[in-house]
């Protein structure tokens, strides 16, 4: 039967859920089991897509095409594997599907309530990525804190879940902050008791405590939260801040997390086969001296998870490369011509990921015009502005216009791409036929298409059909390539993708030549 891992959080937001989350799902995985991972949102929107990056980060693309959290990318580098539209779950999404139901008289004139109306649809959709991936394991990451108003519906349904499938079937791991009072030179472990309190008035007891902590943890706090939070001493588990967060399955492996998972959940596996995630993290931390200084150009840059599996990317490719990453957030509404060279000067390669909207944009095109001038290897994603400008090279889809409505009717999820013969593309990826993951509303316009052709610009990749153009480069420049799906999605710390490793090792080239 499958097992259900419930994964918690207290005291305050953004302690790190979602990569204890993904760090557990990489053990267990490495343990030879076959895991599934999703995230449930306490927000009303539908889902992420319509919010701005300030607002919520970066909407993260599945395979199938649904936009979801950000913490979704936190899985899937973690776990690789795909995930699907069954992986992340709003309020606005229940209440949508509720409502259609009763509309068309599926509850047969019964009064429609949280419970069970509500829970049943949360529950549903839970039970639902086991059926789908035919997991051993459901990880669930519930978003948000222990206490808020509009996370009780999800907290109710999980509650049920566990009695249903049985408590020797589920696990609740709860994730709280540990603080470290400087005056007093002491860690309090009084929040971590007070949100273990909260959670218990809801019915759960939580079998595993994982303590989120900037320093080491004394052996007396682990004593004390065992004691009053009614779990085992070895069910307290320490997460320290790390500089990597990649390290972090191996460090929570340290404190035995997965064998107490699978000896909690009556899991009998072999131990973890760590050794490729070990090599990879040594492989990180032993990098050379070597830093490629990447200019990313984006309008959403004082917020860096807007961009977060851009960087991840990059940094992917650096490890394979050897070299360490530095990152410079560049604001592009700050880019002018009079200060476009001593701002992108000094940098061995420019990115300027996706976005909407015509804020900043001038800024993007003088950062591609001085790539392309100089020399300096460039990758741009998925951009797209101004409907109403004259010359639209970038255009709407055929069939679409601006008066449609904003969510979920974008070109979402994998599309095929067919490459051209001789083009950097085919040096990056070393085939002719690729699918990569879609993300927008708007298409090249092909009545441009002879006109950027005899004028140098290789139209390296198109679909299928030969419709759209996917994918444009100069391929006599070191490297300069702009596509119109992200290519950041599929990308691994152990699998690099592949145009950014061809993007890293060019400004590699020109960082030591």
């Amino acid at each position: 039967m499958t097992k259900y891992i419930f994964v918690t959080g207290g005291v305050v937001s953004g302690l790190g859920k979602g990569i204890t989350a993904a760090s557990l799902g990489r053990l267990l995985k490495s343990r030879g089991l076959k895991v599934a991972a999703q995230k449930l949102d306490p927000y009303i929107n539908v889902d992420p897509g319509t919010m701005s990056p300030y607002q919520h980060g970066e909407v993260y693309v599945t395979e199938d095409g649904a936009e979801t959290d950000l913490d979704l990318g936190h899985y899937e580098r973690f776990i690789d594997e795909d995930l699907n539209k069954y992986s992340n779950l709003t309020t606005g999404k229940v209440y949508w599907n509720v409502l259609n139901k009763e509309r068309r008289g599926e509850y047969l004139g019964h009064t429609v309530q949280v419970i069970p109306h509500i829970t049943n649809e949360i529950k549903e959709f839970v039970y639902s990525v086991g059926k789908k991936t035919s997991a051993d394991v459901v990880i669930t990451e519930i978003g948000g804190t222990i206490g808020d108003i509009e996370s009780q519906p999800f907290i109710e349904a999980v509650r049920q879940i566990s009695l249903e499938v049985g408590r020797e079937n589920s696990l609740f791991i709860h994730v709280t902050l540990v603080p470290y009072l400087s005056g007093s030179d002491e860690h309090k472990s009084k929040p971590t008791q007070h949100s273990v309190k909260e959670l218990q008035g809801m019915g759960i007891n939580p079998n595993i405590i994982v303590l989120r902590c900037d320093k080491p943890l004394e052996s007396s706090i682990f004593e004390k939260i065992a004691m009053f939070c009614n779990v085992k001493n070895d069910c307290v588990i320490e997460n320290i801040t790390l500089p990597n967060l990649y390290e972090a399955p191996l460090m929570l492996e340290k404190a035995h997390f997965s064998d107490v998972v699978c000896r909690e959940l009556g899991i009998n596996t072999a131990e973890p086969d760590l050794h490729e995630w070990r090599q990879m993290v040594e492989r990180i931390s032993g990098a050379s001296g070597h830093c490629v200084e990447i200019g990313l150009v984006g309008k959403y840059v004082a917020l860096h998870d807007a961009y977060l599996s851009v960087a991840e990317a990059l940094r992917h490719a650096g490890f394979y490369h050897d070299v360490h990453i530095n990152i410079h957030w560049i604001d592009s509404e700050e880019i002018t011509s009079g200060n476009c060279a001593e701002v992108l000067g000094g940098l061995d390669g420019i990115i300027v990921p996706g976005g909407f909207g015509s804020r900043g944009i001038e800024g993007m095109i003088l950062a591609a015009g001085y790539a392309r001038k100089n020399r300096i290897p460039y990758f741009g994603i998925c951009r797209e502005f101004d409907a109403e400008c004259p010359d639209k090279v970038i255009d709407f889809m055929p069939g679409q216009n601006d008066e449609i409505d904003k969510g979920g009717t974008l070109r979402l999820g994998s599309y095929p791409c067919i490459i051209k013969a001789g083009t950097t593309m085919q040096r990056c990826y070393g085939k002719l036929r690729i699918d990569e993951r879609h993300r927008h509303r708007y298409e090249f316009n092909n009545e441009y298409r002879d006109l950027l052709q005899e004028h140098g610009m290789t139209l390296s990749g198109i679909s299928p059909d030969g419709r759209l153009v996917e994918t444009i480069e100069l391929t006599d420049h070191p490297f300069f390539v702009g596509v119109q799906y992200h290519p950041e999605f599929k990308s691994r710390p152990n699998r690099p993708h592949p145009l950014f490793l061809g993007f890293i090792e060019a400004a590699k080239s020109r960082h030591l030549y």
